[in-house]
Formats: C-alpha cells, structure tokens, sequence
C-alpha cells in the first residue's frame, strides 16, 4: 500500500512521522505526472507546491481553519490530501474540477478561478471571525504572479488595518503566473531573496505607499529619506512590518521542516503575517523544469517520457491564425501595438512579441491597468490591440466603458476562448461578453465564423480609429472554410434551401456550422431557410431587419448567454424597423455551466445542427402551422430558447 493511499484526509497526514514526508511528497509527484499527463491539466503549478501543501494541511486545521487558495489551478495537491484520489477523469464530465469545489468537499471553501481575489476573500473571512468571536486563522495561499494584480493589493492595504486579526499569506513565489512573472512587483520579490537590490524595493515603497489611504501615509514619513545606503541597515522584512504585516521569509518552499516552522509561527501571532515560500514551478518532473516557456503550466495529455501530445491536434487553432495574422499587421503598420494581462502564449501573442519586444506589453494579471494603458496608447497615436480570455475581460469592463469608448479610441480586443471552454469550468466560459458589451456605446463587435474571416475582421477591427473593436473566437481548432454565397449590405447569406425561404437562421460567429447542418435537417422536414452569417453583431446590421421582413421565422444562435446578447438586439433592430416577424433566441442558459468537454455542452445545450434543427422546426410547427411536414420527430435537445419577439 503506498503511502499516499493511506492519506484521506489532513488528520491522516499529521498522524504521519516526520520522517515519512519526503517519501509522501515523492509519490504525489509520481502520482501528478502519471494522472495529469492522462488528462491534461494544471501540471507545473501542482509540482510546485507539493511540499508547501503537506506543511500546510500539518499545521492548519481544515476546514475550522480555512484555506483558500488564489486562483485555484494549483490544488490538485491539496484535494490529494482531502480525501479525493481518482483523478481519472479530472476535468472532465463526473469527474473531479481543476478548480476547488464546494460540491466536491468541505475542505474547498472557495472556487475563486480569477485571479488575485484571495486576500479579500480571506479579509472579509478574518472579519467574520472576528464579529464572532472565533479566533481561527484565515489562510490565503496567493502566488507571486497574482500579486500583480491590484486587487491583491487593495486587500493588502486593508488586511494590514487590522493587526489583531490572524490571518496567514502564503506567498508562493516561483516567479511566474503562465509564464516567467513580470513587472516592478515580480522585481521587488526578487529583491526580498537577496540583499542586493533592496534599495530599488524602498523606491517603489515610497511611490506606492505615499497613495496608500488607509496605512501608506503614516508610514511613508519614515521611509521619505531612504536613500541608496538604507538597505545596509534596513532587513527585507521592513517594509512588510511597516505596512503592519510581520514577514517571515524568504523560505524554502520545498523544505519541510521549515516550512513547518515558519506555518505554526505564523499561526500562533494572532495577527496578519506573510510567509514568503521559494518554490519552483514542475518541481521533480524535468521536461517542466526545463521548459521555459512555462514549466507545463497546462498540458494537454501528453505521453510522460517523450512529452509528445497523445492526440495530435488535427489542425490549425484559432489562436494560432489571430498570431499569424497579427503578426503580418505589425510588419504592415508600425503603430500597431500587443498588451495582454500574463497571458502572452495562451493568447497567441509570442511571435509577434519575438518580432516586435518593444511593441509587446505584459502587464501581468492586471486587465484593468491593460485596458486603461491602452487607452493611453491610443490617445498617443498608435492602435493597441487587448488580447485575452474573453472571461477576463468582465474585469476591466469599466475601463472599456468610461476610458476607451466615452473617448472614441481605437482599441481593438481580441477575446480568445469566447463561448463554451468546457474543461476549466464556469469560471472560464467566455459566454458574457456579447451581453456585457452590448450596453457599450460606440464599440462593434465581430464574431469570425471560420479561419478567413479571423483575419479578414482582424483587418477590419484593426482599421477602425474612433471607437473600440472586439474580435472573438472560441477555444479549440477551426473548421474548414465556409464560403458566402452573397454578400448583403455587411451580411454574408451562407445557403438559401428554396426559391421563397421562410426561416432565417442567424448564425454568430463559430455556430455556422450548426446552423448550415439545421438548415439542411429542416429541409427534410419540409422548411425552408435562408442561413446568414451577420459577421458583425454589434451593431446588428441595417439589412438584417430587410431580410427578415422576407421571412416568417428569425432564429438566431449564438455561442453566448441567451439574456441581452445578439439575439437580444437582433429582435430590437426588427421591432425598431417596423418588421413584425417573430425571433426565436438559441443560446447557452443563463448559468454557471460545469466542466465538460466543449463538444458536450454544445450537445447538451442544443447548440449542434440537431439540437438547432428540433428547436427551430417546434417553433416552425408552432408558428407557421399550415407548413412543415407533421411530426417527422427530430429529436428536441436543448430547450435554451428565448422568445425575443
């Protein structure tokens, strides 16, 4: 029996000698690199922390004492040590998230899968403490790439308020987030490992601490005469103790025994305390050690002795064509500028930053200040092109609203991973933006429905000088090429199937495909269709109301939440255009959908040419009762529908 089997839960943990824990840390190693290249997943940041978790399950109590984990990717570990050991269908439908889960166990509190929330999340815990007399510590474990993220530090400035209220940060400082961390931050903890430098740390202490409201003030008056000699007689720690945070560290992040130490120190001093860990990210696997771009961060299954993918993709990604074509944009026009918020390979933004470093901006995981500096970029005369999760941008939507678009720049978002993700859960579907942003005055939006429309409505977006521009596309490869047969004001007409259609089906972007393969199943049902492809849906196009007026039936699909997308507008534009047709909305239901595989949810959804197909012939069977044929039983999956006319 290994040893790893015999821990079920932290109980079990700490009844282990001490002198068994090396051997415990070896086999979750063996047990992450033999599981995860299985099913793809969080490797890297999950080898980093194996020591760092065992220590913390040792001197902390979970859940009485709680735990909660920035971000979430890397605690694999910790659901390892709380009782969850089949990994076989990590990810994936019915099996364990990659995120903590409160469905899962009780030891997982919070499935915060943004990052940089932590340490609210634990301020406001501690509070509650507090209010109720419990004198339980809080523990927010946060890595050095989400304390870029101003939100950290907002909660920092309040966490450090209050000095008699336990709470532990653990710092897991393995100088990245994706990729190597970035910034003045990443810089200062740089400093803090060694002596040398620490005189550019007290530098940034003054900026930062002179705007700090709530304890920067008192503080800065001492710290107003550093000067280049000061870090001789200042230790590292100073400046945390100043803020009133006492800092233990730097540690060994893969150290046991003082990991131990540092923890039950930090537990016992009733007050906020940092514990500032040194680990490294794919610890004990050395393809990740040896991988620069991002110590596998995230694999997809991988074979574990040749890191060769198990199912090579078959062909090209999205992501891939927006480099490529952004890339050719840059050689073109040298005001085009790339930012993106800790995100440069997942993104697809590495050759173009390879080509043009000085034109390529990581600003950490900070969406916000992207979003704003870009707004400075083009006020300055160049056009910044955002790229990011299409989840990430809801971070930065004010800066979107009241400093890019209230000042007509041209700012062009590129949203990767719109729509269904699938693998990673709720947090990381992109199925927001065509709602959240269609309250944005000014901005149009283009959903590409294959691989030359990407670049074509790059192009586009990317010429527009007086108003922001979103391009989005979804997760995984692109389909073949599909052609238009006519171009209708700015609307591509894919397929009519008879001289006097009376459906008109309004695919969004990657769901062409879909409705293309509706339309033909309708056909056999006896409806015919008219299937359009609007290209850019915001705002909805002018002769999209006149084609609907030749209908009897609108049906639109989209990759979205169905409440205030496209098909939302779609239904307004006709009714402000006096067309009195009615529109069905085809979208994803309104919730926080779980983590599955892209190709079921769509399925699930009723997002598939079967499941539009169903939907459109009961609303067809429903409306237009003296047409179709009766009851030839297509399958009706998916009731994501929306009445919007």
């Amino acid at each position: 029996m290994s040893l790893l089997s015999s821990v079920t839960s932290p109980a079990d943990l700490r009844a282990l000698p001490a002198a068994e824990l090396p051997r415990l840390a070896d086999e979750i190693r063996d047990f992450l690199i033999d599981a995860v290249t299985r099913t793809g997943g969080h490797l890297g940041p999950n080898l980093g922390v194996v020591e760092l978790t065992i220590a913390l399950h040792r001197v902390f109590d979970s859940p009485r004492d709680r735990i909660v984990w920035d971000t979430g990717h890397q605690s694999y570990v910790h659901k390892l040590l709380t009782g969850r050991q089949d990994f076989s269908r990590l990810r994936s439908r019915g099996g364990l998230s990659g995120y903590p889960s409160r469905a899962e166990s009780e030891h997982d509190l919070v499935e915060n899968s943004h990052a940089s929330t932590a340490l609210s999340y634990a301020d406001g815990l501690a509070k509650a403490n507090q209010l109720r007399g419990s004198d339980d510590p809080v523990v927010a474990v946060i890595g050095d790439g989400a304390l870029t993220g101003g939100l950290a530090w907002e909660a920092l400035n309040n966490i450090a308020a209050a000095k008699d209220r336990p709470l532990v940060i653990v710092v897991n400082d393995n100088e990245r987030s994706y990729s190597p961390t970035i910034g003045g931050l990443a810089n200062h903890l740089a400093a803090l490992r060694t002596t040398q430098g620490y005189e550019r740390f007290l530098s940034w202490g003054k900026d930062a601490l002179q705007r700090t409201p709530v304890v920067g003030q008192p503080i800065f008056g001492a710290l107003h005469g550093a000067k280049k000699g000061f870090k001789d007689a200042f230790a590292p720690q100073g400046m945390f103790e100043d803020l009133g945070l006492k800092y233990l560290g730097p540690i060994d992040g893969h150290d046991l025994t003082a990991l131990e130490s540092a923890l039950t120190k930090a537990r016992g001093f009733g007050g906020p305390v940092i514990v500032h860990c040194l680990t490294v990210k794919g610890r004990g696997y050395r393809p990740a050690e040896q991988d620069e771009a991002d110590r596998f961060h995230a694999v997809n299954p991988i074979d574990p002795y040749t890191c060769l993918p198990i199912s090579p993709a078959d062909g090209v990604s999205w992501t891939s064509v927006f480099g490529e074509e952004l890339l050719a944009l840059g050689a073109e026009r040298p005001d085009v500028v790339a930012i993106t918020a800790a995100m440069l390979q997942p993104v697809g933004l590495a050759g173009f930053a390879k080509a043009y470093p000085g034109r390529t901006f990581d600003v950490g995981i900070a969406e916000q200040h992207a979003v704003a500096s870009a707004a400075g970029l083009a006020t300055g005369g160049l056009h910044p092109v955002v790229a990011v999760y299409a989840t990430f941008l809801n971070r930065a939507f004010d800066q979107v609203l009241m400093d890019v678009a209230l000042h007509r720049l041209g700012v062009t978002f590129v949203l990767d991973r719109s729509g269904v993700t699938g693998n990673d859960g709720a947090s990381h579907n992109g199925m927001w933006d065509m709602s959240i942003l269609q309250v944005v005055p000014g901005l149009r939006l283009a959903a590409p429905r294959d691989a030359d429309q990407l670049r074509a409505q790059l192009r586009e977006a990317v010429a527009v000088e007086d108003a922001p521009t979103v391009v989005r596309f979804p997760k995984g490869t692109v389909g073949p090429a599909v052609p238009a047969v006519e171009r209708i004001g700015g609307v591509d007409v894919l397929l009519r199937t008879g001289e006097l259609p009376e459906i008109l089906l309004v695919a969004v972007g990657s769901t062409a495909g879909a409705a293309l393969d509706a339309a033909r199943l309708l056909l056999a049902e006896g409806f015919t269709a008219t299937v359009v492809d609007p290209r850019w849906v915001k705002p909805v196009d002018p002769a999209l109301p006149a084609l609907a007026a030749g209908h009897r039936l609108v049906v639109t699909v989209e990759d979205n939440g169905r409440v205030g997308g496209v098909g939302t507008a779609v239904a307004q534009a006709l009714r402000d255009a006096d067309v009195d047709v009615p529109v069905r909305v085809l979208g994803l239901p309104q919730e926080f959908l779980g983590h599955a595989a892209r190709g079921e949810i769509l399925e699930e959804t009723g997002l598939t040419g079967t499941g539009v197909a169903a939907q459109t012939a009961a609303f067809a069977k429903h409306l237009l009762p003296d047409r179709g044929r009766p009851d030839r039983g297509l399958p009706n999956r998916g009731a994501n529908q929306h009445h919007a006319g």
